[in-house]
Parts: C-alpha cells; sequence; structure tokens
C-alpha cells in the first residue's frame, strides 16, 4: 500500500459508509459521434528517452480514439532522438534540466493545449488496448462535475512479483467498474486518514483532466506528488474524480535495491506535503513495522511457485527493502521537523529528486 490504508481496505473497515462510491458502467451511447467528440492532448514529459519511447509514439497514434496532439516537454534536447519527429500528431518542446519541475513542466505544456481533455502519461507507461483513450474519455463523461480521472495499471511482463502483489491490490481497491469519488462528509474527511488518502490519490502516469478546471486550478510548481495536491484540492473544493480500470497502461519497476532509500525518503517527504501523513512518530517504532511487513511478505514469498533458493533470494530482498522503506520513509516523513541545515543536508545526500533537479 501506498498509504496507511488501501482503498479496499478502507471500504471493507467502512461497511454502508460508501455513499462516496458512486460505480457506473462504461457505455456512454453517441460518444464517438461528431457532435460529442472531445479534443484531447497527451502531455508526456521525457528525460532521456529510449527506443520504448517510440513504442509509446506508435501505441497512442493506434488508439481508435486519436488525439489531437502529443506534446512532449523533453529535457535534455542531446538526448533526443529527431526521427520521433515522423510522427504526425507529436509536438515536441525541449527544455534544460535546471527549467524542470514536476508541477511547473506539465503545467506549463497545459499552458500550450486548446484541447478539451488533457492526459497526462510518463515516458514509461504504455496503454494496454487501442480503446485506452475512448474508455477514459466516455469516464470523463458521466458526470459534469468530474474535473480529473485516473486509470489502472498493469505491471510489465518480468516485474518482480513483490511490486506486481502492490501494484494489483492497489488499484482492486479502487473498484471493477467506473467509480466515481467525491467528499460527501466533511467531518469524516477531517477525521479519517485512510479516507482522505482514497480521495486524494491520483497517478499522472495515466490520469486525465479537464483543460477548464485545470486553467483556473493549474499545478503547484512541485517536484514531486503535484498530481495527488492538485487532486487534494479539487476534492475540497468539491469537485469529483473518476477512477477508470477499463483504462490501463502498462507501468512498473525493476529498481535495483540500492536505489529504494532515496524513493521512499522523497515519497514519504512528499506524502507528508500532501496528507501530514508518517509513517512513525519516533525511530524505536521502526522495528516493529518492519518485522510486520516482513512477516507479510514472507507469507506472500512462501505460496510463490518457485524454488526455495529463490524464496531466500526474496525473502533477503524483502528484509533489505523493508528497511529502506522505513529508515528512509520516516526520514523523509519528519523533514518538516529538522532545521534548515539538516533539510539540505539529506537532500544532497539522500534525495534522489533533488540530484536529478542538480544533474
Amino acid at each position: 500500500a501506498l498509504f496507511g490504508q488501501t482503498a479496499k481496505q478502507w471500504k471493507n473497515n467502512n461497511p454502508g459508509k460508501n455513499k462516496n462510491y458512486i460505480n457506473h458502467t462504461d457505455t456512454d451511447e453517441g460518444s464517438t459521434g461528431k457532435q460529442n467528440k472531445k479534443t484531447v492532448d497527451v502531455i508526456i514529459p521525457s528525460y532521456r528517452p529510449d527506443k520504448e519511447f517510440g513504442k509509446l509514439l506508435h501505441r497512442l497514434e493506434e488508439q481508435e480514439y486519436r488525439p489531437d496532439r502529443i506534446l512532449v516537454m523533453n529535457t535534455g534536447e542531446q538526448y533526443w532522438n529527431k526521427d520521433w519527429e515522423k510522427c504526425p500528431l507529436l509536438e515536441v518542446h525541449h527544455l534544460e534540466q535546471k527549467d524542470f519541475d514536476h508541477g511547473g513542466t506539465r503545467k506549463k505544456a497545459a499552458g500550450l493545449s486548446e484541447a478539451d481533455i488533457m492526459v497526462f502519461m510518463t515516458q514509461d507507461a504504455l496503454p494496454a488496448t487501442d480503446t485506452w483513450l475512448q474508455n477514459f474519455i466516455d469516464a470523463m463523461k458521466k458526470d459534469p462535475e468530474v474535473v480529473g480521472g485516473f486509470g489502472i495499471h498493469y505491471p510489465y511482463p518480468g516485474c518482480n512479483f513483490i511490486d506486481k502483489r502492490d501494484i494489483e491490490g492497489l488499484f482492486q481497491g479502487f473498484g471493477s467498474d467506473n467509480t466515481i469519488f467525491y467528499m460527501e462528509d466533511k467531518e469524516r474527511y477531517e477525521r479519517e486518514e485512510g479516507y482522505r488518502h482514497v480521495l486524494a490519490f491520483f497517478s499522472d502516469n495515466n490520469s486525465c483532466v479537464r483543460r477548464d478546471v485545470f486553467e483556473q486550478h493549474p499545478y503547484d510548481d512541485v517536484n514531486f506528488a503535484e498530481d495527488q495536491i492538485w487532486a487534494r484540492k479539487m476534492i475540497e473544493l468539491g469537485y469529483k474524480k473518476v477512477y477508470c480500470p477499463f483504462a490501463p497502461v502498462y507501468h512498473s519497476h525493476n529498481f535495483k535495491l540500492s536505489t529504494y532509500f532515496a524513493r521512499y525518503y522523497d515519497e514519504y517527504k512528499g506524502l507528508y506535503e500532501i496528507h501530514q501523513y508518517m509513517m512513525a512518530q519516533r525511530f524505536r517504532q521502526l522495528p516493529r513495522l518492519w518485522v510486520r511487513q516482513v512477516r507479510g511478505d514472507l507469507a506472500y514469498i512462501r505460496q510463490q511457485p518457485i524454488g526455495k533458493k529463490t524464496k531466500i533470494k526474496w525473502a533477503i530482498y524483502s528484509a533489505f527493502r523493508n528497511f529502506d522503506r522505513f529508515v528512509g520513509g520516516t526520514l523523509g516523513g519528519k523533514y518538516h521537523t529538522y532545521s534548515e541545515a539538516k533539510q539540505k543536508f539529506l537532500d544532497k545526500h539522500i534525495s534522489q529528486q533533488y540530484k536529478q533537479r542538480k544533474a
């Protein structure tokens, strides 16, 4: 789980309290007709894109509901392959590393768009079907108060099975149909942390927003979690979001184990900025949390149809990765309590986001 509770856990713990979840089918008669057709721009920040980027462009061109433009905000022109510009939908804008941030760069791209709907993706996500965009647009039409939507992620073939478990568990919790989320009970929203997390979850790896609303309420100029900061603001302003499991992308990573300490530091630093969430108030709480998480992983590993040596390998992996999760994540979550000098020291020596900005 990315937060204290997954969406599924929150629903299971709140039987009879789910009026905020409105299930719909994905049909929308006449949605493909010319009179109802929404214009769509796809926005993709890129950094040193590899050969898979060409596959992404091709997959976007093949969509049954074809986007009007693909706006790419590319950092580092020297790494760009000009052959990609043969794509008739592509419009690329190059920028320097010092000018990039996750919120501001996407906001700049949005300023170049005149489409009704803007779809945000990342270069490492890939639409899984040729109806991906059609289903996204249909979901956005379900309610005039829906201002943003996010779609399901599928792990890529070859994704390690611990990440595969976590990805599948996260999105299963949001439902099996198009589901609209909004804040009906303000008191519960202020009281229940899990409820706030569910309503604020949003992912720019696979999301879409209404441009007219985004122009009034754009992303903040931030280097992490710009999507969830925006979603929380929209929910608090009374708007709605939609989850669309019929708009899938492949998106997963097999990161090196050595990178996770920095990744968790940045992730939980961002989660505190959004939700004021910390996994632990004190470091002495971490051994108990670590043991509980590793035991859960070991129970899952034992169930897998793999050999004994492979199970031992993944048990060791779990031990080290969860150390990084709880120690790195707690350092990031407590960031606001540190002096300015300590914040700068930790960012310089740990933060992946900091190193990317300074590259």
